[in-house]
């Protein structure tokens, strides 16, 4: 068994170590994105059930984890068992996220809202005791500032695999069909390589080291995140941008099938922009690497505002233009996914350096629940508004202009507006090299005094 890694030895981390680590990320992905992009097209669709009762159901669901994230986050935390507290949690969760990846995406063909509402409860439960210490466990392995780049890079080229298989699977076996659907074989693809990559990053992975010296009482820790200004102001950023892109996450078959009228185009167009996001992954880090991972993410949001907002003027039957939409998108996607997350470790240590308690977990506990709040908030608001302007999901379905006008909206006009708000929280975020560099001098002499 890895035995703890001393701190201070984490600039150049071994690529095993950061390879191990990442395997599990691609079933997680498998897990996660069905839930905000096939399962409310597929039980509106295929099983019958009313949209706007769908979009519902996935706010209450969200409403749930506003309780159980942040518990989730906490037990993480103030849990030290022998066998290390990321990994003891990480491995409890892996047999409760594989049967759930299994119930909610091979449902029963009578399947109604209460099977949705339970087995979306399940999953969601499941997935942040899966999340949680996952990420705070990434977040503790390394301490330097472009090391975290590196390996959430590393990381996020897996969850791009993995959300690739999720967009595959279903569309190559078969999405429109009771039974043993395409999402029904991705279920079972999740439940068995879920726990075995789990297990093998468990096996080759270190626990990273506690650098804990003063635990504090739930009541002053929280007053501490309170007082943590950059959090504050990254976790609001964080959540806006995970909206922009949630909303059209959803719509995306809508949109594809309805407005352009390419409903064949729906699977070949998620595949080449989650395979840009692959692109984009190294291209963000190296973007980070010269300019810092702040405004290169910034540049990223605006560069993808300027393109996003051109997909509503597209024509009926538009497919190289929303190709070239889906590329520059998705290569933007990946600083989506590597910089937040390399940022989000370096606000940690701020919290660290003043407190004196190292709580990964709760933090990430609460940016999981910003990014599930984002994406039920999304089908939460697009759903009923979607009805509202007239706009059936019914096969064959003829939409009059009123309602592709609305779906075109909400697609990609609102998530810029959102982007754009994001952009100037971030653009000046007082969080660099310099600064975490300093944190984390200051976290150390704490820790050699402590001993």
């Amino acid at each position: 068994m890895s035995e703890s890694r001393p701190a201070g030895q984490d600039r150049k981390l071994p690529g095993a170590t950061r390879l191990f680590y990442a395997l599990p990320a691609a079933p997680l992905a498998a897990l996660g994105l069905p839930l905000y992009a096939l399962v409310p097209t597929y039980y509106t669709e295929t099983i019958g059930l009313s949209i706007a009762a769908v979009g519902w159901v996935l706010l209450a669901v969200r409403l749930f984890d506003a309780v159980t994230d942040p518990l989730a986050g906490y037990v993480a935390d103030r849990w030290r068992p022998a066998f290390g507290r990321r990994r003891a949690l990480f491995a409890l969760s892996l047999p409760l996220s594989a049967l759930s990846a299994l119930m909610l995406y091979w449902p029963p063909a009578d399947a109604g809202l209460v099977y949705l509402t339970l087995w979306s409860l399940a999953l969601s439960l499941s997935f942040t005791l899966s999340m949680v210490p996952y990420s705070a466990w990434g977040a503790e392995l390394s301490e330097d500032y472009h090391g975290r780049t590196r390996l959430a890079a590393t990381r996020e080229i897996f969850t791009l695999v993995g959300t690739l298989v999720a967009i595959v699977m279903p569309f190559a076996i078969g999405f429109e069909t009771t039974g043993f659907s395409g999402l029904a074989a991705l279920g079972l693809t999740v439940a068995v390589s879920l726990p075995v990559l789990g297990a093998l990053a468990i096996r080759r992975v270190p626990e990273p080291e506690d650098t804990t010296v003063s635990p504090l009482p739930l009541a002053a820790a929280m007053k501490e995140i309170a007082a943590n200004r950059p959090f504050l102001r990254l976790l609001v950023a964080f959540f806006l941008n995970g909206l922009a892109n949630g909303i059209p996450a959803t719509l995306f078959l809508y949109f594809v099938s309805a407005r352009l009228g390419l409903p064949d185009l729906r699977g070949p167009f998620l595949f080449l922009y989650f395979l840009c996001g692959i692109a984009g992954v190294p291209l963000a880090s190296f973007v980070a690497g010269r300019i810092g991972k702040h405004r290169a993410w910034s540049l990223a949001m605006i560069a993808a505002c300027a393109v996003f907002a051109l997909a509503p003027l597209l024509p009926a039957g538009a497919v190289v233009g929303f190709g070239a939409v889906c590329v520059l998108t998705g290569i933007l996607l990946g600083f989506d996914l590597v910089l937040p997350a390399a940022i989000q470790a370096d606000v940690i240590d701020a919290d660290t350096a003043a407190s004196g308690d190292q709580r990964s977990g709760f933090y990430f506990a609460a940016w999981g629940l910003a990014t599930k709040l984002s994406l039920a908030a999304g089908v939460g608001i697009v759903f009923p508004l979607l009805a509202l302007a007239g706009f059936s999901t019914e096969p064959g379905a003829e939409n009059s202009g009123d309602a592709l006008f609305a779906l075109a909206m909400l697609y990609a006009w609102l998530p810029v507006a959102l982007k754009l708000v994001a952009i100037a929280l971030m653009w000046n975020f007082p969080l660099g090299e310099l600064e975490q560099t300093d944190l984390r001098s200051k976290i150390g002499t704490r820790a050699i005094k402590d001993r």
